[in-house]
């Protein structure tokens, strides 16, 4: 397994906050998995925004179009 970026002591946060009594270990390593992986592409998305606006930094807004991007897919 390669190594997540995202704690795993926030993802038992998130799942607990979902409603869920008890979060196993794998479970929330596979959510840090997948949260990772959607960040990238939503990262990625933004970063071709701001590339395509003239610019090497990727603003707040960048973010915000690619995330209603990507979560429309």
């Amino acid at each position: 397994m390669t190594d997540l970026e995202l704690a795993v002591a926030p993802m038992h946060r998130l799942c607990k906050k979902a409603g869920a009594d008890r979060v196993s270990e794998a479970a929330a390593k596979e959510l840090a998995k997948a949260l990772e992986g959607i960040g990238i592409k939503i990262a990625k998305e933004a970063l071709d925004f701001a590339m395509h606006a003239g610019r090497k930094t990727i603003k707040s807004e960048d973010i915000e179009i690619a995330t209603k991007k990507v979560m429309e897919k």
